[in-house]
């Protein structure tokens, strides 16, 4: 297999669920203190954002085209490291391995410092390469700055073999 390194970009927002809703936070595959967020998996925007970014790399469409969209679709109820693992599989399915990736949180809560190592450890143990984590406020500006919602963007460097 002769390999060509591709890049890709993903993106996901989602809103907090109302006050009062009982749903977990899902951050980069960890559960995390506070209310989560409206979706239909567990809406986890860290993860959202690599799968977009691996198969759009990979030449292979996006978390839509693997899982469905809606209630009804096969991602819904999904946890986002298993989302991620069947992306993984997928694309070494197709003669793609995951190279590299870094992904952006951008929202007030919940604090990615005291567990960016733990995050980046267990996307990176999925992925099979290193996964890097930042994260962002946007000084009050927009949805996430007024807190209600998160976001999240993700680069990727995946070897894809060039006959495909």
């Amino acid at each position: 297999m002769s390999a060509a390194p591709r890049t890709g970009l993903g993106f996901d927002a989602h809103r907090f669920v109302a006050d009062g809703v009982d749903r977990p936070l899902f951050l980069a595959t960890l559960r995390w203190d506070g209310a989560g967020v409206d979706g239909d998996s567990d809406g986890d925007v860290a993860v959202h954002a690599l799968i977009d970014a691996l198969l759009a790399a990979s030449g292979l469409g996006d978390i839509g085209t693997l899982f469905g969209v809606g209630p009804a679709s096969r991602g819904a109820g999904m946890a986002g490291a298993a989302m991620l693992a069947e992306t993984v599989r997928h694309l070494r399915d197709n003669d793609a391995l995951p190279g590299s990736a870094s992904i952006a949180v951008i929202g007030n809560r919940p604090k990615i410092g005291p567990r960016r190592h733990e995050a980046e450890q267990a996307m990176s143990a999925i992925c099979g390469c290193p996964v890097a984590l930042t994260a962002t406020t946007t000084d009050g500006m927009g949805f996430t700055g007024r807190g209600e919602g998160i976001a999240a963007i993700a680069t990727a460097l995946v070897q894809v073999d060039d006959a495909h």
